[in-house]
């Protein structure tokens, strides 16, 4: 029985762990792999000075927001046509204190391949254009965090999308 391929792109309830991004993009012949992890913070700062986090819990439209990290897949191989494979995967429900909640990893056949500046262009593009809301849960309050701050982009061009970053070249 074969086994199903590995999602580049995904958001899950699952715990993410580093390992397992490192494992869905290394390849032989990259020598250079990159990683972000994200993850919860203590205490979040507000106008009204520092305010004590409990956890956070993350919402998402799951099938929107795949079809636009594998998006930011392609925008990194055109980018930094050296990139071999990116892999996005993003937490969602609750999570507690020092969880990861994102994860991003790159990988180039050499570290001057631009995966470092590709790996930040991925957490600042998945900010910016991908669905997920996150609501902070304080000792004393709770507020929801707006999702992607371009919300006119034109999400209309998206079809069924590349499951991953050899489909999405293509």
């Amino acid at each position: 029985m074969q086994s199903m391929p590995t999602k580049l792109f995904e958001i899950t309830e699952q715990p993410l762990s580093q390992d397992d991004i490192l494992r869905r993009v290394s390849q032989f012949d990259c020598g250079g792999v990159v990683t972000f992890a994200g993850t919860v913070r203590g205490s979040t700062a507000t106008d009204a000075g520092a305010r004590e986090t409990d956890f956070l819990i993350y919402e998402a439209y799951v099938p929107m927001a795949e079809k636009m990290m594998a998006r930011i897949g392609t925008e990194i191989q055109k980018r930094w046509p050296q990139v071999k494979a990116v892999s996005i995967l993003h937490r969602i429900g609750r999570c507690e204190i020092a969880d990861p909640t994102v994860l991003i990893a790159v990988a180039t056949p050499h570290r001057n391949d631009g995966c470092f500046e590709a790996c930040r262009y991925a957490i600042e593009r998945l900010k910016a254009i991908v669905p997920i809301w996150k609501k902070e849960n304080w000792r004393d309050g709770e507020v929801w965090i707006e999702g992607p701050r371009q919300p006119e982009l034109d999400v209309s061009s998206l079809d069924s999308g590349p499951q991953s970053c050899s489909d999405a070249a293509t």
